[in-house]
């Protein structure tokens, strides 16, 4: 007659065991993922000492996991053919805390009053989650070992445990959990099959519940890139992605330092945000091991990239006694910043290799990446490589980089120019374009109304300076014929200063200007027209933003200018009037005239008093 062997757990195990039925799974269905990873890891034990040579029990059944659940017994049984364990891996693992780090856990839990600091994943504790559903845990085990026993171990988590020698047993590990009334959902088999594709689609081994197969995708990422095909590629990418179109792009890529890293990352043909989907959440998936650590990881990389999906797995992961967060933020974000310099990287090769498809990536996406650069620091210079415009010197609809441009550059030149501007046709009949056409210095068309922060933030690349055109400090290489002469410029600003008052702030000769009669230019050199726009939008339930005073610059060889000048020594308040329109239009022109009633009034004055003399 078999003789039942009554043990005590240690004390800490006791106290672990109320700490994990009771406050350190968020969810309890984390048990299915527990038991399976350890089963997982017994046929990996089994695995490798099969091929080392070591005589084992059992050597013709190979390893692999299958569950079973029973819904009118209310039980759900777990058994692998792995390792098994012997009388004293039983005690040693299921029974005492010798090596596990719980030593250390409980005595932090004690320091720190917290239930999720944490420390563990080691074989042994995860097991206790089954306690958070089950009664009653029965194992039985026969090591791999060809002269060992088997054996039952019996605890209904309460003090203690019982070990019975069990006879006749195949290899491995079987775990049956009578359940809970309140768990007796995980007796449903359907309620286990969503869990197990949830956490673990990917464990190396095959997987049956009910004795049908549940993990039928390879985990490719840790496979060798040679070995796989396209077609596989795009399996995966449907199962993780959600998403029946190919990825536009596909990085793969493993790395031993400073992380062990295996990750396989796809960027979607479409920018889901600007599909009215609203704001998307990552889709990368973290993985260690091969089983799920956190869906959806947060911070594994930055905000700006939450376009992405895919896997990472990273067996340096410390992870807590559940794995359902990470011990050691510093070091998530190391593994941030090495996922997201290599996926940088990766995009500035596109970029050369695949020019076609990195437009069409650069066109749905380039928001996220000038997002980046307004707000991650770290990688501001390799995001502004990525940067892509048009130019004066590009035909329309093509873009340029920076690089480019900087290539591009005459020896005179020492800044990198943008003119902010609704499109092309605009930018080119803008005042502000004038000089740079008339210097044939090329400028940087800018489209988006966020550019202008994305060049505040960016400042410079390859040591150019980037600079607004209304901004830049260039003048005309000579002046004029038939310009007014200095001291009738002097005269002219003079008056227009006294005529239009608090309208303007100085006013001056313009040096910039060559087919335009004025232009304005923001007084603050830090500021403009665009950049008030956007701070007023900003806010909208604040107190009004004190209006700005620009500077109004007229071109002295302009016939409209000289008209002006002679019309003022005629007709006072006919020069007075259009002196007025002239900086209304520059205003307009500047994008900066809100209300234009007052000027078109003015304006039909003007037409009717053109139209009474002729």
């Amino acid at each position: 007659m078999s003789k039942t062997e009554p043990h005590q757990f240690q004390a800490e195990i006791q106290q672990l065991l109320n700490i994990v039925i009771h406050s350190l799974y968020t969810d309890k269905e984390i048990f299915v993922r527990e038991l399976i990873s350890n089963a997982a890891d017994a046929c990996e034990k089994f695995r490798f000492n099969q091929s080392s040579g070591q005589p084992v029990h059992q050597s013709d059944i190979a390893p692999g996991i299958s569950i079973t659940t029973d819904d009118k017994a209310g039980t759900i049984t777990i058994m692998d053919t792995g390792c098994g364990m012997t009388h004293g891996e039983l005690v040693e693992n299921l029974g005492t805390i010798a090596h596990s780090g719980t030593k250390a856990f409980l005595k932090q839990l004690a320091e720190d009053k917290k239930p999720d600091v944490g420390l563990i994943g080691q074989f042994g504790v995860g097991f206790y989650s089954a306690f958070m559903v089950a009664k009653k845990v029965t194992v039985l085990s026969h090591s791999f070992a060809p002269d060992e026993q088997g054996w039952q171990w019996t605890s209904e988590g309460m003090g203690g445990y019982e070990l019975t020698p069990a006879a006749d047993l195949p290899r491995g590990t079987k775990i049956t959990l009578e359940l809970k009334d309140d768990a007796k959902e995980f007796a449903q088999e359907a309620t286990v099959e969503g869990i197990i594709k949830r956490y673990s689609s990917f464990v190396p081994f095959p997987i049956e519940l009910n004795t049908k197969r549940q993990n039928t995708v390879q985990a490719i990422w840790a496979r060798n890139k040679s070995e796989i095909k396209e077609e596989e590629y795009n399996e995966f990418y449907t199962f993780v992605g959600h998403d029946h179109e190919k990825p536009l792009f596909r990085l793969h890529f493993s790395a031993d330092a400073p992380l062990a890293i295996q990750a396989l990352l796809f960027v979607p043909q479409r920018n889901f945000e600007s599909m009215g989907m609203g704001r998307i959440d990552s889709e990368v998936n973290l993985y260690c091991r091969k089983v799920l650590i956190q869906a959806k990881a947060k911070g594994l990389f930055p905000d700006w990239l939450r376009f992405l999906k895919g896997v990472v797995d990273s067996e340096d992961l410390p992870l807590n006694i559940s794995r359902e967060t990470m011990q050691d933020t510093s070091l998530l974000q190391k593994l941030n910043k090495v996922l997201t310099s290599r996926f940088l990287k990766f995009l500035d090769e596109q970029s050369e290799k695949e020019a076609e498809a990195y437009e069409k990536f650069y066109t749905e996406y380039q928001r996220f990446l000038k997002e980046g650069i307004v707000t991650d620091f770290t990688h501001k210079e390799a995001l502004g490589k990525l940067l892509r415009f048009e130019s004066s010197l590009v035909d329309a609809g093509k873009r340029t980089s920076l690089a480019d441009y900087v290539k591009r550059m005459p020896s005179d030149q020492t800044e990198i120019y943008c003119l902010l501007a609704a499109n092309r046709a605009a930018a080119e009949a803008s005042p502000y374009f004038e000089v740079f056409k008339e210097r044939k210095f090329e400028v940087l068309f800018l489209y988006d109304a966020w550019d202008e922060f994305v060049v505040e933030h960016l400042h410079n690349l390859e040591g150019k300076p980037l600079k607004l055109a209304e901004k830049a400090d260039l003048n005309l290489s000579a002046k004029k014929d038939g310009a007014l002469s200095e001291d009738a410029v002097k005269a002219l600003t003079a008056w227009l200063k006294e005529t239009l008052g608090d309208k303007v702030g100085e006013v001056r000769a313009s040096q910039r200007l060559v087919d335009s009669p004025a232009v304005v230019v923001d007084s603050d050199k830090f500021m403009t027209a665009s950049m008030r726009r956007i701070m007023k939008a900003m806010k909208q339930d604040g107190p009004e933003p004190a209006a700005a005073k620009h500077d109004f610059e007229i071109n002295p060889a302009h016939p409209m200018i000289a008209r002006l000048e002679a019309t003022r020594q005629k007709d006072a308040a006919l020069a007075a009037s259009v002196a007025e329109q002239i900086l209304d239009n520059a205003r307009v022109a500047a994008g900066i005239l809100e209300d234009p009633r007052a000027m078109l009034t003015r304006l039909n004055q003007l037409l009717e008093k053109v139209l009474a003399k002729d």
